[in-house]
């Protein structure tokens, strides 16, 4: 009876919590659909990091970011829930990640001087990544341009980032620095390393960040130009020698010379 009366308890919670593991992992077109609007809800968050850097801070601001902060914390709470290995999940650099960005929104609560922490918001950006691993279960071409994709958003998400870093570290003591695009402007120049030198970093702090962005700035561009600008590859193991990239109409391994059966879509 007892044992009964403990399942009648359970029931209802391991229901509803098959049905939230549905919606983040099933296949079916409720769950896309609904892991596509998670993704509009990070992008939202993103322009809306963007858009309040133009504006002063008032308390319609603050209570957007309070209220984007719950809703990135129910989101984190429920992917924790679902999860068979929660402790193993809170630990991994995306939970660390959205927990930095969930202090960082809910920074108002704390009080004016813990505004320094809307640094950590950028970090949502990474769940950029956690698109590309769906785009690449469910559309063909972004599988073939895959490697084309992750360089940009590797570069895109380094950008914002520093953009972030600048803006937040900047704007209340460097003149220069008014607004998100002043920011990004800075950044780009750095990346570029063409330093037209009308902004400045101020600080011992600020010219160590500037150094960072140039240092990385040269890497990042150049590996993006090498994947837009070089042939396109087929990505193909061969079964001898493990060589995995190949031209799409290669017959034979450039490697070792093992003939290859590389699959194609045949002639229009």
């Amino acid at each position: 009876m007892l044992g009964q009366t403990r399942t009648d308890r359970t029931r209802p919670e391991g229901a509803l919590r098959d049905r939230v593991r549905a919606l983040y992992l099933g296949d079916s077109s409720t769950a896309h659909r609904f892991r596509y609007g998670l993704v509009v809800i990070d992008a939202a968050v993103v322009l809306f990091i963007v858009g309040t850097s133009f504006v002063e801070r008032n308390v319609i601001v603050e209570v957007i970011d309070v209220l984007l902060g719950l809703m990135v914390l129910a989101d984190f709470a429920a992917r924790l829930w679902i999860s068979r290995r929660p402790w193993r999940d809170l630990i991994h650099p995306a939970s660390l990640a959205d927990l930095a960005a969930i202090i960082s929104f809910l920074a108002p609560l704390l009080g004016e001087g813990a505004g320094f922490l809307r640094i950590l918001r950028t970090v949502r950006l990474l769940h950029t990544y956690q698109l590309l691993r769906k785009l690449r279960e469910d559309f063909d071409y972004f599988r073939k341009h895959e490697e084309v994709f992750v360089a940009s958003v590797h570069f895109m998400v380094f950008l914002f980032v520093m953009t972030g870093l600048v803006y937040e570290t900047q704007h209340a003591r460097n003149d220069e620095i008014n607004n998100w695009v002043d920011a990004l402007y800075f950044t780009v120049t750095s990346l570029t390393t063409t330093g037209f030198g009308d902004i400045t970093l101020e600080g011992t702090t600020g010219r160590l960040l500037a150094v960072v962005i140039m240092i990385a700035g040269v890497t990042l561009f150049l590996r993006l130009a090498q994947v837009l600008f070089r042939p396109n590859k087929v990505l193909f193991e061969c079964t001898v020698c493990g060589l995995y990239r190949h031209d799409p109409d290669a017959v034979h391994c450039k490697h070792c010379g093992t003939v290859l059966k590389i699959p194609t879509e045949g002639l229009p």
